[in-house]
């Protein structure tokens, strides 16, 4: 009979620290559910004379990985110090050491994931990840084994609390983007280069892990367009909300007999959709079923205890499969062959936002441009002010392929009517 489960942990920044701590607060739960203690043994750092503030023992820590894997007490690693190559290091030699692995690390997992999961079976080992995209949601789990009868279809949400917090300031109190982001740098939500925020690679590398597992299929991350916050101009969020929309940083993914289409990008939400009114940094994801239907799943994106919540999770699933002796029994392998998009299968309706010369003529002359690529329009609206000598053009249109929009944007950039496109937009909840 086993009198207790040991863990290594890899890192004691935020999040290691949140673990440990609920580790220790919850002892007594943890012990009543699973029927043995569950203890920190060993922490890989990197400067062990640091002083921290914790319950466990100063020899605890350690600068040599090899103490964690060679120790026969520890049963299993917990990945949480970040980054990508040492990181992918630490959780293959783990694996290969027989030692199942617990991670938070979106990074490694986009991009290494398949090859990683794939080393765990071979070793017989778990591959945990569940705190690498959203935080506190319990979603992957919900995705492996809540909704495994069931066949995803589509996934859309928010999953980058930074860029949800910034909008939300921006819209509900008009401030500026830079005051924004300032203000979600002070509160700890932004790193002090925010660029993998702001610029859609964080949510891009969530969204890879996601679709891959919705969709039992490879999903790379160069497999995901992208587009950052960079792209919303001024005017923008009022022009959003005067059409009934709201602007959102927002992740999707689709699978149909064509193939998976996944995305980051700002789009304009209806404001009759839940993921309209998901504000500050909260994350949410809309899952689509064939069975079950519509499902959200909603709460804090990132933090210590939050995201230490799902690393936790999957430390008490892995001791729970240690318990049972069905370590490495899960099958990781993708069902179906990897087969992604081209942009002439990728449909959507589009809001167009043009200047042009405030002249008669302008709006049938554009008009045929959309006409010749076969572009349907559902919205025209002219935005014209007696004291300039241009106007805005708004054009919402019907469901068109991501080829014909690219193509009707190109056109408009060289007509000599347009002064530039303003803006564009993907359009969803309708």
């Amino acid at each position: 009979m086993r009198k207790e489960i040991g863990i290594g942990l890899l890192g004691f920044g935020v999040v290691g620290s949140g673990v440990a701590t609920i580790l220790h607060k919850h002892r007594e739960d943890l012990q009543h559910k699973l029927g043995v203690p569950v203890r920190i043994k060993r922490v890989l750092i990197k400067n062990k004379e640091k002083e921290r503030d914790t319950e466990l023992p100063k020899e605890a820590f350690t600068d040599q990985l090899e103490d964690l894997l060679n120790d026969d007490a520890i049963d299993f690693i917990v990945e949480v110090f970040g980054g990508t190559d040492d990181a992918k290091t630490a959780i293959e030699r783990s694996l290969k050491a027989g030692k199942g692995v617990v991670t938070a690390n979106k990074d490694v997992m986009a991009v290494y994931g398949k090859e990683l999961l794939a080393l765990a079976d071979e070793n017989s080992c778990d591959l945990f990840y569940e705190a690498s995209v959203g935080g506190g949601i319990p979603l992957i789990r919900t995705l492996e084994d809540g909704l495994a009868s069931d066949r995803i279809s589509s996934l859309l949400g928010i999953v980058n609390g930074t860029t949800n917090f910034i909008l939300t300031k921006m819209k509900e109190e008009k401030k500026t983007y830079e005051d924004a982001l300032a203000e979600a740098t002070a509160l700890g939500y932004a790193e002090a280069d925010p660029s993998a925020d702001v610029d859609g690679i964080d949510a891009a590398r969530k969204m890879a892990i996601l679709a891959s597992l919705s969709f039992s299929s490879e999903v790379q991350l160069d497999d995901v367009f992208v587009r950052g916050m960079s792209v919303i101009e001024d005017g923008d969020l009022e022009l959003a909300e005067q059409f009934g929309y709201t602007i959102k940083m927002a992740g999707s993914a689709k699978k149909d007999e064509n193939g998976i289409e996944v995305a980051v990008e700002p789009v304009f939400v209806k404001n009759e959709h839940p993921l309209a009114s998901v504000n500050n940094e909260f994350n949410a994801v809309y899952v689509y079923g064939d069975a079950v239907g519509e499902t959200m799943f909603y709460g804090p994106g990132a933090g210590s205890l939050p995201t230490a919540t799902s690393v936790t999770s999957d430390i008490v699933a892995a001791c729970r499969n240690l318990l049972l002796g069905v370590n490495g029994k899960r099958i990781h392998s993708y069902q179906y062959e990897r087969k992604v998009k081209s942009d002439e299968q990728k449909f959507a309706s589009y809001f167009h936002r043009i200047s042009v010369q405030d002249e008669i003529g302008v709006l049938s002359r554009l008009s045929s441009i959309y006409s010749h690529n076969k572009a349907s329009l559902a919205t025209v609206i002219q935005h014209a002010d007696p004291k300039r000598e241009d106007a805005d053009l708004i054009f919402i249109t019907h469901a068109i392929s991501r080829d014909q929009h690219l193509k009707v944007i190109e056109e408009l950039k060289v007509a000599p009517e347009v002064n530039c496109v303003l803006s564009h937009y993907r359009v969803e909840g309708d």
